[in-house]
């Protein structure tokens, strides 16, 4: 056949090339298959990645006792150790922040400490973190306990000196005094 015959072939039987098609309920159902409802499709996912899921929720819900675990630690790791280092850390740490306190009362003019000098009087400096934490790994030593103290003692006595220091260099407010001698 010839192409034009078939083109005219074409024309003259267009009529029956062309049909209604489907119903259109037959179209719903198919769509209704072929595009989930989106409820279905959250459970799918979950039916799916369970797994993983599970896997997350382990790791996060362990990281949290972890966390919780090691801050629980540190709260209680003096008191635990050594009761009589609770006690004397008590009294020397107060006596300390006291004598600080007055220190910084002083202008920064007067004091004439750079900021390594600041961070030194600091109570928690890196020596007091590591007697600290020998502490903790050998409670019982009682090398690591009279270092300790004496370091709480060496921190006073160095605080005294200072604030004598300070006293002879600008003499303190009548208020300031008073203070003093309540404490």
């Amino acid at each position: 056949m010839p192409e034009s015959s078939f083109e005219d072939f074409v024309r003259q039987h267009r009529q029956e090339f062309e049909e209604a098609g489907p119903p259109s309920r037959i179209w719903a159902q198919l769509e209704e298959q072929l595009v989930p409802r989106k409820k279905n499709r959250v459970i799918q996912m979950i039916g799916r990645h369970w797994l993983k899921a599970a896997a997350i929720l382990v790791l996060v819900v362990n990281s949290v006792m972890i966390y919780q675990f090691l801050q629980m630690k540190k709260s209680q790791h003096l008191i635990n150790v050594s009761p009589e280092m609770q006690e004397a850390k008590t009294y020397y740490t107060s006596q300390i922040e006291q004598r600080l306190q007055t220190i910084k009362s002083y202008p920064a003019s007067v004091l004439g400490l750079d900021s390594v000098g600041r961070k030194e009087l600091e109570l928690r400096n890196e020596t007091y973190q590591m007697l600290e934490t020998e502490l903790m790994q050998n409670p019982g030593n009682e090398r690591i306990k009279a270092a300790m103290v004496r370091y709480y003692q060496m921190k006073l006595d160095l605080l005294d000196k200072i604030l004598e220091e300070l006293r002879e260099k600008q003499p303190v407010s009548q208020k300031q005094s008073n203070y003093e001698r309540e404490i």
